[in-house]
């Protein structure tokens, strides 16, 4: 399949084979690729937390209006954003560029970042956002169907797997062997509407 495929083919499917295992390899795989997501001065900001534990997920599918995929589906990914990844020994981000840009940049993101709370959380969740869609087109591409979720108690989830205090819960994808296939595009806006050439 190719990514043009994966692009018109994903869809959220909300019914998994609660039987189906992915096999390690697999879920090795899916990773792999979503570490190539990209972040903003490449901070890897990301975090991916696998839940593999069964009485956890029960416990956070109480937390997020019973949605029967978040124990259904054969892996659930709580995408987590460190919001002070940009302070955390930032030179190893461009641990092999020249010295002269590894200074360079490790003094832009102390500039960008420093004391601008709303804009670290604001790049945690674009980072999340993408890593998110990476997973998904990953996912289809390997023969899964995923559901991408945001419809849990953040606070809630975020003590059930210990969340960190400075880092936040951006969403969910779950990812199986879907029984159903998901609902066809109800209707997509017209691109008249969505798409605005230079202004609006």
């Amino acid at each position: 399949m190719d990514v043009l495929e994966a692009i018109e083919e994903r869809r959220a499917v909300k019914h998994f084979d609660s039987g189906h295992a992915m096999t390690d390899a697999e879920v090795d795989l899916l990773m792999s690729l979503a570490l190539m997501a990209p972040t903003a001065f490449n901070i890897q900001n990301w975090r991916f937390v696998l839940v593999r534990d069964p009485e956890l997920r029960k416990q956070i599918r109480a937390a997020a209006w019973d949605q029967a995929q978040v124990t259904d589906a054969s892996l659930l990914i709580v995408l987590c954003a460190d919001l002070k990844a940009w302070e955390k020994n930032p030179a190893r981000y461009w641990a092999h560029a020249p010295q002269n840009v590894k200074d360079y940049l490790v003094s832009a993101i102390d500039r960008y970042y420093r004391g601008r709370e709303q804009v670290q959380r604001d790049e945690g969740m674009r980072s999340c956002g993408l890593a998110a869609q990476t997973i998904m087109l990953a996912a289809k591409d390997m023969g899964y169907d995923s559901c991408p979720m945001d419809g849990f108690d953040y606070d809630a989830v975020g003590k059930l797997i210990h969340l960190p205090p400075d880092h936040t819960v951006a969403m969910f994808v779950a990812v199986g062997r879907a029984t159903h296939a998901g609902w066809p595009l109800p209707w997509q806006l017209p691109m008249s509407e969505v798409v605005i050439n230079n202004r609006f």
